[in-house]
């Protein structure tokens, strides 16, 4: 008997697998926190991620913290569970910025950058993708000086709002520059600066970690606004290569 329909099978499940991408979900690439700040690693995941990186470790960027501030200094392995499953917004302060080559701190991703930021006295976990798995894999990014849309920043996860790049940020897709995974997880980190307070638009299936901080559908955009209720604002804007808007 012939094993052919099998491996066929076994290969069109790969296939369909490698077509959506990947988003904070199951986080390939993440260890995982039992909440009291003990961690076993994921067996689907590498310090590198899908790229192979081999990207220095945030200690030595330079940019908004400083040269040579590691900004994943401060990372923690105990998380709040405040967040709702909902698309909101995250108004708290940052503690950490994780990139993929950060593989000391107990919550790193292998193709992601996690924002660890503090709000109503617990740390949360904003997951950005700096990585596609669909097409192109640089993701494109754009930093904008711009106010962010009402209400104003407010410790605590905010539902029932709305994000659009368009009409919110005037912005469009031509905009952006793309970036392999190590040239944006070090934009993001140098724009950064511990302690600053930030609004992070994103989706949470509740509980410590929010995700889907890109371009989504004009509705629920996610998007990092920093010193939110400054004079200076700036928000980090990204969108896939096979996103058109």
């Amino acid at each position: 008997m012939t094993q052919r329909p099998f491996v066929a099978l076994a290969a069109l499940s790969l296939a369909l697998l490698g077509s959506i991408h990947c988003d904070g979900g199951a986080e390939p690439g993440a260890s995982t926190s039992t909440g009291a700040g003990v961690t076993s690693s994921s067996a689907t995941g590498s310090a590198g991620g899908a790229g192979g990186s081999t990207a220095t470790s945030t200690t030595g960027t330079t940019g908004a913290g400083g040269a040579g501030v590691d900004k994943s200094a401060g990372c923690v392995g105990t998380f709040g569970t405040a967040l709702t499953n909902a698309f909101g917004r995250a108004d708290g302060t940052v503690v950490a910025v994780v990139k993929p080559t950060d593989t000391q701190c107990p919550m790193f991703n292998g193709d992601h950058a996690v924002l660890e930021i503090a709000m109503n006295g617990a740390v949360y976990r904003m997951v950005i993708n700096v990585q596609s798995t669909i097409g192109d894999p640089r993701v494109q990014y754009l930093a904008l000086d711009h106010t962010m849309p009402a209400p104003a920043w407010s410790e605590g996860w905010h539902t029932g709002l709305s994000l659009d790049y368009i009409a919110d940020f005037g912005v469009h897709g031509a905009a952006f520059t793309p970036l392999a995974m190590p040239e944006l997880s070090n934009a993001i980190s140098d724009a950064i600066t511990i302690g600053q307070k930030v609004s992070v638009y994103s989706q949470s299936s509740g509980g410590a970690s929010a995700h889907q901080i890109h371009r989504n559908d004009g509705k629920i955009d996610g998007a990092i606004v920093l010193d939110p209720d400054s004079a200076s604002p700036k928000a980090l804007l990204f969108h896939f290569g096979d996103q058109t808007f």
